[in-house]
């Protein structure tokens, strides 16, 4: 029988690194910063046993430790510069030429839609997941969704022409 950790901390740790490496574009680091959650949350055990969504916690505490390194390492200083220190790099050696055309096409999107269109598309959360995570309703979660979609389908046609 496995423990509560492997269960539902351990599970996540490939989204979990794949969404710190997002952001902060560094193996290590994202490594490092994946360590300082899974240890937060081995010490909250009890606490996330009773959590109505662990991988909801999870993905908040690891976006605070990213942010809480950007702040440390003097890379941002305000919240509007989030967006620029996570962004999606343009330069990625062993996307295809098409993927890449599509990361540039979701860097392009809102804010809110891009990180949505992230987490469903790439990392495969639920809507009641996203919902939870960004603590807005489902509702919100699928209509931008579809506006990040419809977006970025209308930008792909219009490259064709």
């Amino acid at each position: 029988m496995s423990s509560f950790f492997e269960a539902y901390i351990w599970s996540q740790r490939g989204k979990l690194y794949r969404l710190a490496y997002f952001w902060v574009k560094d193996r290590a680091l994202a490594e490092d910063l994946l360590q300082n959650v899974f240890e937060k949350s081995v010490k909250r055990e009890a606490e996330l046993r009773q959590h109505p969504n662990p991988v909801g916690w999870l993905m908040t505490s690891l976006k605070n430790e990213v942010l809480m390194y950007f702040r440390q390492s003097k890379r941002i200083e305000s919240i509007q510069e989030v967006d620029e220190v996570m962004e999606i790099q343009e330069e990625d050696s062993t996307a295809s030429e098409k993927v890449q055309k599509v990361m540039r096409l979701v860097q392009e999107l809102p804010e809110k839609q891009r990180e949505i269109f992230q987490l469903r598309e790439v990392e495969g959360l639920t809507y009641e997941e996203i919902g939870s995570y960004l603590e807005i309703s489902q509702e919100q979660v699928k209509v931008n969704l579809h506006r990040a979609r419809k977006s970025i389908r209308e930008k792909i046609q219009g490259l064709r022409k």
